[in-house]
């Protein structure tokens, strides 16, 4: 009996996806629920699973842009079982030990490549990848001055000039059209704005230095400034409420609660994952859901709710060193917040220069919605309560909160 694999649903607005690769082999056994491909979506990463055990018939190929419904490939379940297949972890086979020429022999007998007894060395000492090496000798042979190019050339691929005129056209990914499409939209559709202002870290920087340790043994999570600016937002988005809005048609439509999507960048593209009711979460859970959320992007294994919603985006081109940047609004959303590098700079202080590590803020947002005084307003907010996090606790001054004033 055949049995045909077809690509599921994986959302409402999604109707095609890539088949990006096949993780088994066409004619080979599969067990019942063995993931055997990686679909890929606009949105996200998924997998699909053999619905029963038997042999695998590959129908659409690697690269192929398919429709839900469509047939990937079928199971032929009245395939004999080979010998030795189980639904186990594959048998480990003994392992012996090996001097650095015969692993280098076992190794260079693979791929047809000979190497002299020192380049065979060096190549197991120093695990190098024999497919890095360009061989010189004739016949493919390995000799040590290769090895040594290999090792100290590790980004340059063999056969390839250092300053060559080559090119290639890879297909976009769905990933990337999706992104492409979505900046364009948010570019010509929305009037859209830049604010910048800066804060001092000083205070924040002293209280990671002085509770970090405590904070990871306690919550089992680094304390990072994700968290502090989080929290921040949260306070000025509940102030400043169109910071927060949407445009609905005709309507603005407001939210009670703070879903901030942060931007990760994952293997295969940008991606926005949202911590749900961030006003809500303490430190240390905004903390492991970023970590949790980071991890699922880098990992291709985010989920399309995981992905969907969202009222505020933060995103933070520092950890790749940018300065300054003008971030675009992630659409239907209405502003997104932008961190940048700390830098030791001189500021005037009381009458003195005093070096400070700032970081530059830029607030994009949608002027059909958020007026000036608002997204300038909240930008402040966001600083104020940055440079001063005790804040963070009521949102006001501690001592105003006592006074009720």
């Amino acid at each position: 009996m055949t049995i045909d694999i077809k690509v599921p649903s994986v959302g409402e607005s999604i109707t095609e996806v890539t088949l990006v690769k096949w993780l088994k082999k066409d004619r080979e056994w599969v067990d019942r629920d063995e993931i055997i491909a990686e679909l890929e979506s606009e949105k996200a990463t998924f997998e699909i699973n053999a619905e029963q055990a038997g042999a695998l018939k590959i129908i659409a190929a690697e690269g192929d842009t398919l429709k839900i419904g469509d047939i990937a490939c079928s199971i032929d379940t009245s395939a004999a079982k080979p010998e030795g297949k189980t639904a186990q972890s594959p048998k480990v086979s003994e392992t012996k030990k090996e001097t650095p020429q015969t692993a280098v022999k076992k190794t260079t007998a693979e791929t047809d490549i000979k190497a002299t007894p020192v380049a065979a060395a060096i190549i197991a000492d120093k695990k190098v990848d024999i497919k890095t090496v360009v061989a010189s000798g004739s016949n493919g042979k390995i000799f040590k001055q290769d090895v040594l190019e290999a090792i100290n050339n590790p980004g340059r691929k063999p056969g390839v000039e250092l300053f060559g005129r080559n090119d290639r056209k890879e297909k976009m990914s769905n990933l990337r059209k999706t992104i492409s499409r979505r900046l364009v939209e948010a570019k010509n559709t929305t009037a859209m704005l830049t604010t910048f202002n800066e804060v001092d870290m000083s205070a924040i920087m002293d209280i990671r230095a002085k509770n970090k340790d405590k904070f990871k043994e306690i919550h089992g999570v680094n304390l990072g400034f994700m968290s502090f600016f989080t929290k921040a937002c949260c306070f000025a988005l509940q102030e400043w409420p169109a910071v927060n809005a949407m445009l609905d048609g005709e309507n603005i439509q407001y939210h009670d609660y703070c879903d901030v999507s942060i931007a990760v960048s994952a293997p295969k593209g940008l991606v926005v994952p949202v911590i749900r009711n961030a006003e809500s979460l303490s430190m240390a859970e905004i903390e492991k859901k970023v970590v949790e959320l980071a991890t699922k992007a880098k990992e291709n294994k985010l989920t399309i709710e995981e992905m969907s919603g969202g009222t505020f985006t933060i995103t933070n081109g520092g950890v790749f060193g940018s300065l300054m940047s003008t971030p675009i609004i992630n659409i239907p959303q209405s502003a997104i917040l932008g961190m940048h590098k700390i830098q030791d700079r001189p500021m005037a202080i009381n009458g003195q220069v005093i070096i400070k590590p700032m970081m530059y803020l830029a607030l994009s947002y949608d002027h059909r919605i958020i007026d000036g005084r608002e997204s300038v307003s909240f930008l402040v907010r966001v600083k104020d309560l940055l440079e001063n996090p005790s804040l963070l606790l009521f949102g006001k001054d501690p001592v105003k909160s006592l006074l009720e004033l």
